[in-house]
């Protein structure tokens, strides 16, 4: 019986990439999942018109890969990178899925993760639908102020799903009450 954890270290291969490096990008065939060691990535949506929409942030202990490629074996919907050094743990998810079926442990705690990655993206669904812009990014103050302090306001803007110009009248209003 191995925990999710364990197969992580003993089964992964460790990556690391730079600031600026992809680690896959939209359209590629990609067959890993990745868990974040250390570091900080973006996780980017690109239109046909080249606008950008960031879907997630990504740092240490954080697990992604699109499940576009790695189930349906499309090609990935989104992209990958660096936004600092980060070091990646690469598993094969094919490797993945069998240890799940012969390692109820596993497959438990398999099921944990992919449970907690649906509430992440429940929530963030909620906050895009519900919340007004200025929710979010007192949301974002509250919940992870140090990722203020490592992303672009570009980057924030596309996050929040403003313009770089509304975040700067959003902060502006916020900061003067």
């Amino acid at each position: 019986m191995t925990t999710f954890f364990q197969y992580v270290q003993t089964e992964g291969e460790r990556v690391s990439k730079e600031k600026g490096q992809y680690v896959f990008n939209q359209g590629d065939q990609e067959d890993a999942i990745y868990f974040v060691q250390s570091g900080l990535l973006k996780a980017f949506y690109t239109s046909e018109q080249g606008k950008e929409s960031i879907k997630s942030f990504l740092s240490a202990n954080d697990v992604i890969g699109s499940l576009t490629a790695l189930y349906l074996r499309q090609s990935s919907s989104f992209s990958l990178i660096s936004l600092a050094p980060t070091v990646l743990i690469k598993l094969s998810f094919n490797a993945i899925l069998m240890q799940a079926k012969h390692d109820i442990i596993f497959a438990n705690e398999l099921n944990d993760l992919l449970l907690t990655l649906a509430l992440k993206k429940e929530t963030r669904e909620y906050e895009l639908l519900c919340l007004t812009a200025e929710q979010r990014y007192a949301k974002l103050i509250e919940s992870t102020p140090t990722l203020l302090q490592n992303v672009t306001q570009s980057d924030l803007a596309s996050y929040l799903g403003v313009t770089p110009v509304g975040l700067s009248r959003i902060k502006k209003r916020l900061f003067t009450r």
